[in-house]
């Protein structure tokens, strides 16, 4: 079908001629032709392929917190057994010193005593903060997961209306 019009610079205007009633009538038909694939599918596949990627990815990161966790625990564990090897090799040590050196010997292992009490605080502090951070992750997962689940049923309903009619 061709378009005729004219543009009146004047005016500012553009008129267009209606086209006759008869060719009116060429315009194809649209078919109601159903494929064996639902209509809706790649409607919001996009989003749907974000959100399984989302999904996964926060499933990695969780699973990467939980290694950096016991990696973190486990550098200290080691820490601890080092300060525990040290006093025990030098624990006789203070007998054949001078008062003034046994003194500064004694500090010296209440400093490290002190030291692993503040390791046992750090990996209590790293379990506290582990938890958190996989709780907040895990939120996070059962947000996209419920968005993805709606998501998945709206294209499942629209299918199923389109094969009822």
């Amino acid at each position: 079908m061709k378009k005729q019009g004219s543009f009146n610079k004047e005016a500012g205007s553009f008129t267009m001629k209606i086209p006759e009633l008869s060719k009116i009538s060429e315009i194809p038909e649209i078919s109601r032709n159903f494929s064996q694939e639902p209509l809706f599918d790649d409607l919001g596949k996009e989003r749907i392929d974000s959100l399984n990627q989302q999904i996964s990815e926060i499933k990695n990161l969780i699973s990467e917190r939980q290694k950096l966790s016991k990696e973190t625990f486990n550098e200290c564990e080691k820490i601890k057994t080092e300060i525990n090897n040290f006093l025990l090799e030098n624990e006789n040590a203070n007998v054949s010193l001078p008062a003034t050196s046994t003194n500064e010997f004694l500090r010296e292992k209440n400093d490290l005593r002190h030291k692993k009490v503040e390791i046992s605080e750090m990996q209590l502090k790293e379990k506290i903060d582990c938890w958190k951070d996989i709780a907040i992750l895990k939120k996070e997962m059962r947000e996209c997961e419920k968005e993805l689940i709606e998501k998945e049923n709206r294209i499942k309903a629209l299918n199923k209306i389109l094969e009822n009619n």
